[in-house]
């Protein structure tokens, strides 16, 4: 491997890693030094097992550019899963530094015409599928900062505009995105004691999940053009999070698209109102009213696809 090494030494984990994102995260930590855990199911864009194993092609491909890598097929939504993805990297590789929590699909319908089912796997995938992995993770990184080995250890979560905005035909979508950016708050705020910081990205690149729907605006431009909706775009901030050098930073949300990085704000105090005493229904309509027209506009709602 050539070039600087900022992940030298780490062992990261990256989930959902066979393709698009995942891949290019993946790519470039073990560009960085880093020892690759790389999770894949091999499911399509639904949720159903593919015939083949993406993780294993990814693995191969970073041993073949010099690097170190172990594929993991197990389900991470599931305890066991998630218990096996973490002990792969500690019996493969002796330690944990870094999860990249990233592995999702989606079960895109309006609202009224949204099963029950396709609500339960989106969430499960996604947001359950973020929260295992942690635990188990978070559960390791006490435990060494217990014994006096306290880690400097990173998650990078993967939230995304719809779950920052919401998203037209993507209710299940949005509400696990938006559930990972709440999680995300929350495990920084617990973990920061054991050596732990949290953070999530918004990302916005071509993938199978946005190239059907996107078509034009996905669509690879011409060879001497820069590529911006290429997943390898989003990475160089995906590595540093997951680094040693990002210390300090944790409990942030990041929007980044191309070569375009944004810091999120999210939801603080607007325009505000108090009476000292109860309302009545017409005065807090009144009230709700004028407030209204003092706020900002929220952003606009995606559309359906939108990563």
């Amino acid at each position: 491997m050539s070039g600087p090494v900022l992940c030298e030494g780490r062992v990261v984990i990256v989930t959902g890693a066979g393709r698009g994102l995942g891949r290019a995260h993946a790519l470039a930590y073990a560009a960085e030094g880093a020892r690759v855990v790389v999770n894949d199911l091999g499911v399509g864009l639904d949720g159903t097992p593919g015939p083949d194993s993406p993780a294993a092609r990814v693995v191969a491909e970073i041993r073949a550019a010099g690097g170190q890598a172990v594929a993991h097929g197990g389900d991470i939504a599931t305890t066991d899963g998630a218990a096996s993805l973490v002990r792969t990297a500690l019996e493969t590789y002796g330690r944990l530094d870094t999860l990249v929590n990233n592995a999702g699909f989606l079960r895109d319908r309006m609202l009224v015409n949204l099963d029950e089912d396709d609500w339960d796997a989106v969430l499960r995938v996604h947001l359950k599928g973020h929260f295992l992995p942690l635990k188990h993770a978070a559960a390791h990184w006490r435990a060494e900062a217990k014994d006096g080995r306290t880690p400097r250890a990173r998650v990078v979560n993967t939230s995304s505009g719809a779950g920052l905005l919401g998203s037209v035909g993507q209710g299940n979508y949005s509400a696990a995105k938006a559930g990972i950016i709440g999680l995300t708050l929350v495990a920084a705020a617990e973990l920061g004691r054991y050596g732990v910081q949290v953070n999530a990205i918004a990302p916005a690149a071509r993938t199978r999940m946005t190239e059907r729907t996107f078509a034009d605006t996905m669509a690879a431009p011409d060879a001497d053009s820069f590529d911006a909706m290429a997943p390898e775009n989003v990475s160089p901030l995906v590595v540093w999070l997951g680094a040693s050098a990002s210390t300090g930073v944790t409990g942030r949300v990041f929007e980044t698209e191309g070569g375009r990085i944004t810091v999120m704000e999210g939801w603080r105090p607007g325009p505000t109102a108090d009476k000292g005493a109860r309302w009545t229904p017409s005065e807090a309509g009144d009230t709700a009213l004028k407030l209204l027209a003092e706020a900002e506009v929220p952003g606009a709602v995606y559309g359906a696809g939108y990563p």
